[in-house]
């Protein structure tokens, strides 16, 4: 894909998840290319069908939470880049939860948009949990799965950002390794 039509097609999910979360699937399609700042033409070169966007949209959030594990393990700590990503994680969920209804949709279209979800954040936690028992930092006994539903909990539990930051730090101290 041209350097252009790269930009464009990330300016459109960026404005669809924008749409989306805020208006379900009532938002409109010339809403969003506006947004994006190209023409309904350009939306539908790229996405064909509203129920396309809406899955494009979802798995580039998946995709960009999921993707940034090896960022932040170059730039910080184990622990540190694992309660970054967790930050991200609770921000996903949110997005996840406010286009619901577009995204359900999509599954009544005959799409599962989360069918490879549970299999790529299961991989990053794994990377991250590994990360932090190679430092020292995090303990070995810890399973991925239980540090989503973890993460889960606290997003679905969490009445404001700060309350769920907090409940991340406690679900982060209890992984951490401790000596002796």
């Amino acid at each position: 894909m041209r350097a252009d039509a790269q930009r464009n097609r990330e300016r459109l999910l960026d404005a669809a998840v924008r749409a989306f979360s805020q208006d379900g699937p009532e938002a409109t399609l010339d809403a969003i290319a506006k947004d994006a700042g190209v023409g309904i033409g350009t939306l539908y070169r790229h996405f064909p069908t509203r129920e396309a966007l809406i899955e494009a949209a979802y798995r580039n959030e998946l995709a960009r939470l999921c993707d940034s594990v090896d960022e932040l393990l170059a730039a910080q700590p184990a622990d540190e880049a694992l309660r970054t990503w967790m930050d991200r994680f609770v921000d996903y969920m949110a997005t996840k939860r406010g286009m619901s209804d577009a995204l359900r949709v999509v599954i009544a279209s005959g799409v599962n948009p989360y069918a490879q979800s549970r299999d790529r954040l299961t991989a990053a936690v794994t990377a991250l949990l590994r990360a932090g028992v190679a430092a020292g930092v995090i303990r070995a006994d810890v399973q991925a799965g239980d540090v989503l539903i973890g993460l889960s909990g606290v997003s679905m539990a969490a009445s404001e950002r700060d309350q769920a930051g907090r409940l991340l730090d406690l679900l982060v101290d209890g992984l951490r390794h401790r000596a002796g």
